[in-house]
């Protein structure tokens, strides 16, 4: 008896555990992200994605901290935990990769070559 409870809390953990992952995604980027981009030819470079969910899928923009539009996200390409966005900055056709570092950061390397950290922008509720 005692190893059938066992092995029923196992099986009750891997479920859980494969619900839990596909939720990521969709629960976790939406919303605004300051992301750094450190060494690029311009210097360090902060922007800020503004990811929505929309009919299944991602969209947004991407803005300068002053919150003015550079470019909108032309694709999201989804895995398992993370999301690569991709955008136009510059003439440049970009992609970024994130992964969650944690609730509220995450990190990437921009078209693999320069590295990315992003902190979530929580809205402030009056």
């Amino acid at each position: 008896m005692k190893k059938l409870s066992i092995l029923f809390t196992l099986v009750l953990g891997l479920f859980l555990s494969f619900n839990a992952k596909s939720q990521t995604n969709d629960e976790y980027f939406p919303g605004k992200w300051k992301v750094s981009i450190f060494g690029t030819p311009n210097g360090d470079v902060t922007m800020i994605f503004v990811i929505e969910k929309k009919d299944g899928k991602f969209t947004g923009v991407v803005q300068d901290t002053t919150g003015v539009e550079i470019s909108k996200i032309s694709n999201v390409e989804e895995a398992a935990k993370t999301i690569t966005v991709f955008f136009t900055a510059a003439g440049y056709d970009l992609n970024l990769p994130l992964e969650p570092v944690d609730a509220d950061n995450v990190k990437g390397s921009l078209m693999g070559m320069f590295d990315a950290k992003g902190v979530r922008i929580k809205e402030v509720k009056q």
